[in-house]
């Protein structure tokens, strides 16, 4: 194939969406620390003009990513990258500079480096080195522990580095495996996990339980024959559960007020439990075995809650976490990014007050804008049309991204493109959720338009190996 004709098949959309979010990202950073008495777009000792220096490098990378860099080499150097990165990462541990209260980041003269930007690339080109070997399959144990040791790795020693957040993104992997074959069962119990785990925190094991408990029951009702007689089990059974309390109340039971309420809801599903087991073992119902299990297990994660927030969390992700889901409000402490970035989106209404004409923005009022909360910038300036736009963009490039990755002959380029995809959405997702207040404040950037150089240039390695690995498809 002539190299022209070659070339003219890249894609062009990804591209461009790509050059827009990054110009929207600069704009972006302007105006969030705008600067009066350094007025100039190119001025060097101020971010934006540092900005304009990581949008140049982050061309030239993805120049020799596009026309230098032999595509064919990523099946072979991936795990060699996969190695450095985590021994970049591991390194960073003990010589990298702290940063609010992080310490991953290594100091280059003036500029800083954070290795685990770069290790979700590495981390998405050995998986998909890793499960598009021909005698690889998803679905053994074996399979599981390989996939499971490959992620885990680099989101421990990010962890260690008390990079949480970062390494929270690591689950968007979840959204790869699953494409390739992983059960659906997997993701719906993490998500069970994770809505038990906030129920818990925000109210109490007694109704995380009875929460389980009509979870089990639907589950129940779904895999059973009996579905008429299961809805009206449900119906009477989830009630008299939250009304057991009341049982103390009785005069042979008197002596026993002072229990915790959770004792008197496994009074009454115990004898239920001992009734599924006995229908089990007589009627061989491998769904009930499985059904115990996780009933069994997630009884345990709940009475684990308190150790997991209080233990392995830091304080200020903890206080975080409260405020969000209204535990406790402190809106001139940990709450105050939060509260501040709401009000500057609020401001900006329908269309926005206008390029630097943003008061939340021009007087400081939120901090860490033109970093992690650099969308309230978009809100404030352009209000909802112009915030719409920057989301319709990033939804377009991930379902433009999906697209192509389902329509790759080899295995790599799509399981490597899914990556690339769940990557950009978890990001995305969680740092805007962030600004309006519906997700923890984890300190992770938007892609494209958050300042700062690991960030831009991760991420357009990151989709530039991609849009490269697309190429090939035309071969």
């Amino acid at each position: 194939m002539n190299p022209r004709l070659k070339y003219g098949k890249l894609d062009w959309q990804l591209i461009g969406i790509y050059i827009i979010l990054v110009l929207i990202g600069w704009i972006s950073v302007f105006a969030s620390v705008y600067d009066e008495e350094n007025a100039g777009i190119f001025n060097l000792s101020q971010r934006y003009g540092m900005q304009f220096i990581w949008i140049v490098t982050s061309l030239v990378l993805a120049y020799f990513i596009l026309f230098v860099i032999d595509p064919k080499s990523y099946h072979v150097i991936a795990w060699i990258l996969y190695t450095g990165a985590l021994l970049m990462l591991f390194i960073v541990i003990f010589l990298g500079v702290e940063v609010n209260g992080s310490k991953s980041w290594f100091m280059i003269g003036p500029f800083r480096l954070q290795p685990a930007e770069f290790s979700k690339i590495t981390t998405a080109l050995a998986l998909a080195a890793l499960m598009s070997k021909h005698n690889f399959k998803l679905g053994t144990l074996m399979s599981y522990l390989k996939v499971g040791a490959l992620l885990l790795a680099p989101m421990l020693l990010i962890v260690l580095e008390k990079e949480t957040g970062s390494a929270l993104v690591y689950l968007a992997f979840l959204f790869v495996l699953y494409r390739e074959g992983m059960s659906g069962t997997v993701l719906a119990l993490g998500l069970m996990a994770i809505l038990l785990f906030v129920l818990t925190l925000r109210f109490n094991p007694f109704v995380s339980i009875i929460v389980l408990v009509f979870i089990m029951s639907v589950i129940e009702t779904i895999n059973s024959k009996r579905v008429f007689t299961n809805i009206l089990f449900t119906a009477i059974f989830i009630p008299a559960l939250a009304y057991s309390p009341r049982l103390a109340e009785l005069p042979f039971l008197s002596g026993f007020e002072n229990l915790p309420k959770e004792t008197w809801l496994f009074v009454m599903i115990i004898p239920l439990i001992i009734y599924q087991v006995y229908r089990a073992v007589k009627r061989r119902l491998a769904y009930l075995w499985y059904l115990l299990i996780c009933f069994a297990g997630s009884v345990a994660l709940i009475y684990s809650v308190e150790f997991i927030f209080d233990t392995i969390l830091q304080p200020h992700q903890k206080v975080r976490i409260e405020n969000l889901l209204g535990i406790q409000k402190d809106l001139q402490g940990w709450g105050y990014n939060v509260h501040q970035s709401k009000i500057a989106i609020g401001s900006g209404g329908f269309s926005g007050k206008g390029f630097l004409q943003g008061t939340q923005t021009k007087f400081d009022f939120v901090p860490e804008q033109s970093t992690d909360f650099i969308f309230c910038t978009i809100g404030e300036e352009w209000g909802f049309l112009g915030s719409v736009f920057v989301v319709s963009l990033f939804v377009y490039l991930i379902i433009r991204i999906i697209s192509l990755a389902e329509k790759q002959r080899d295995s790599f380029a799509r399981i490597y493109g899914y990556s690339v995809a769940a990557l950009i959405f978890m990001h995305f997702f969680i740092n805007i959720g962030m600004t309006i207040g519906i997700t923890p404040v984890i300190g992770i950037p938007l892609p494209f338009i958050s300042y700062g150089g690991s960030s831009l240039w991760s991420f357009t390695i990151l989709l530039f190996i991609f849009i490269r690995l697309e190429l090939e498809r035309w071969n």
